[in-house]
């Protein structure tokens, strides 16, 4: 738990019931973290037989709302307001706080974007609670339904299990990239509760005057991703590795190490001080498997390593593990892929 609480344990912790999870959106739209956390909030309240409650805080929410319910919630909660279109601190935290006192909430989970870390610490605050950052790992203990928020420690060597014990809500931020986004549901027999709110100027200490897209792309949403590291010797072997991702459909992604040398810019790096990724398929050319990068992967569908070292610590965590030169590797890769292309559009024209 960040920090020390100086506040009597909650009273009555047996009165708060329920998962909250909050509902971070951006140009009218849930943002894909969020979705992440309604899945995993959805596993802990199915747990312990309580319910999903989803909290959105903005303008115009019914799209979002409608939104949050097809995706599992069993309530979607909201304060709508013209003065909330875009993110502000302040008013967001004061009304995430209210409808923490009214509902009572157990648990309340919020992604680990810049806006939900901003967010998660100013509404414990609030509700004189702790929160613990960061984590990959989110389970509860049926029996007490305490929290068991899991987070890096040790340069991701060990996992800690952090506890709060006495305080209500629990709190958790999470690592986007992390935990699945759930199937969508019909979401017919959701609650809604949105309400009109009038904002406090004082609540208001910061303008937005508008918005410029950030330059890049985001590896996190890719479904088939080709990463390199400093096994490929030189920068021009990402070039290798864009022929590969372009045959796939996919994109590069990098290790920190490959980043740091200049080979490749940041935002395609993978790991512990990059982005969490679980793509439907992860292939992993020249990189050794240190612990900061097999945290930002494993969760992929299909892992695929090529190394030259038969001892390389990625190969435990490959589901398919190519013990060659990838110089010599990734061409075969990329020939037999472009064959069975054109064996494909035989068979289309022929028919």
């Amino acid at each position: 738990m960040t920090g020390l609480i100086n506040a009597a344990p909650t009273e009555k912790p047996e009165e708060f019931r329920n998962v909250f999870v909050f509902l971070e959106t951006r140009h009218g739209a849930i943002v894909k973290s969020s979705l992440e956390m309604i899945g995993i909030g959805k596993e802990i309240a199915d747990k312990v037989g309580e319910k999903l409650v989803c909290l959105l805080v903005g303008d115009h929410l019914e799209p979002m709302a409608e939104e949050g319910a097809r995706y599992g919630c069993d309530k979607v909660v909201g304060a709508e307001s013209v003065d909330l279109e875009d993110f502000k601190t302040m008013p967001y935290a004061h009304y995430a706080a209210q409808f923490i006192t009214e509902e009572k909430p157990n648990i309340f989970l919020i992604a680990a974007t810049h806006n939900g870390r901003d967010l998660a610490s100013r509404i414990a605050v609030k509700s004189r609670t702790g929160v613990t950052a960061d984590c990959t790992v989110i389970d509860v203990d049926t029996k007490e339904r305490i929290l068991l928020a899991n987070r890096p420690v040790y340069g991701e060597s060990t996992l800690a299990e952090i506890l709060c014990k006495n305080h209500r809500p629990q709190m958790a931020t999470a690592r986007p990239g992390v935990f699945k986004v759930p199937d969508q549901l019909d979401g017919k027999n959701c609650e809604m509760d949105i309400r009109k709110v009038n904002v406090d100027p004082s609540l208001i200490r910061k303008e937005i005057v508008g918005f410029r897209p950030k330059e890049g792309f985001d590896i996190t949403s890719a479904g088939i991703i080709v990463s390199g590291g400093l096994g490929l010797g030189k920068k021009e072997g990402f070039t290798l590795l864009e022929s590969l991702a372009s045959e796939l459909g996919g994109v590069v992604g990098a290790s920190r190490p490959a980043v740091d040398v200049g080979w490749i810019e940041r935002d395609h790096q993978v790991g512990q001080t990059g982005r969490a990724v679980r793509p439907k398929l992860y292939i992993a050319a020249g990189i050794s498997g240190k612990a900061q990068h097999i945290v930002g992967m494993k969760q992929s569908d299909v892992i695929i390593a090529i190394n030259s070292d038969p001892d390389a610590e990625i190969a435990k965590y490959s589901d398919y593990f190519i013990n060659d030169d990838l110089y010599k590797a990734v061409p075969e890769f990329i020939e037999a892929i472009r064959k069975i292309k054109e064996k494909k559009k035989e068979m289309e024209v022929s028919a």
